[in-house]
């Protein structure tokens, strides 16, 4: 966009009787642009589009929020809008294409990409409206501030606990194989068994993470501040079924 002052240069010069040919070969601004400047000096206000309301598709939504608050962050663009930014280990291929799929269902412009790094892609999508949809977003550390979901984001999750819940534990959790050992008819044997795991340093994320258990009916074990175990095989076969291991 032309300032007013070029504007009006450009204009003299045609008032100097100038062809519009003329005037925009020596400056380099089209003749529809000059021609246009005739009827109209000042440039027209720029009217922002009205602010989007919740994403229309909740279930990717819920699943996003939950990669988010794991391993997502948000930045401002150097000139507008912001870049919304979900960090994914290589060894999962297929959480980065949930990601990617997630991001561009509830993006306003549609557009995704990938940014390949050391260990890690970073889903990558840019749009002038990720704080309204992460209002969780601030600076600092996220175990460094307060989290609480607004209540628009509460009721989303609240419709698609499981995709909440697996967002998170594909952000910052894990399924594995604990074992033990047993007496069995005198003779000690080994016994394994699936348990999932949860580790976060920030306690809000923490508390979010168990109400949505709660909500579903898993049932849950605080290990320490920052590890949840999921480990009675009744809570272990629904997160199987709902959630499943990283792939």
């Amino acid at each position: 966009m032309y300032d007013v002052s070029t504007r009006k240069r450009a204009l003299a010069l045609v008032a100097q009787g100038r062809s519009l040919n003329s005037v925009s070969r020596e400056t380099g601004i089209s003749r529809a642009a000059i021609r246009s400047w005739q009827g109209r000096l000042e440039p027209r206000p720029r009217v922002a589009p009205p602010p989007p309301g919740p994403p229309a598709d909740q279930r990717a939504y819920a699943y996003l929020l939950g990669l988010y608050l794991g391993d997502g962050c948000i930045s401002a663009h150097p000139r507008s809008g912001h870049y919304l930014r979900i960090a994914c280990a290589n060894s999962w291929p297929g959480l980065i294409d949930a990601c990617e799929a997630a991001m561009r269902a509830i993006s306003p412009t549609g557009c995704t990409y990938r940014v390949q790094a050391e260990g890690y892609v970073s889903v990558v999508g840019y749009s002038t409206y990720w704080p309204l949809f992460f209002p969780q977003h601030g600076p600092g550390k996220k175990h460094e501030r307060h989290i609480a979901l607004e209540p628009w984001q509460q009721a989303i999750v609240d419709a698609h606990s499981w995709e909440f819940i697996r967002g998170l534990i594909h952000s910052d959790g894990c399924r594995i194989t604990n074992w033990t050992t047993r007496i069995v008819g005198g003779e000690r044997k080994r016994y394994e068994y699936p348990r999932y795991f949860f580790t976060n340093l920030s306690a809000d994320i923490i508390r979010l993470f168990t109400a949505a258990l709660d909500q579903v009916g898993v049932e849950w074990r605080k290990a320490n501040t920052r590890n949840i175990s999921v480990a009675r095989k009744a809570s272990v076969a629904l997160m199987d079924a709902h959630v499943g291991p990283k792939y």
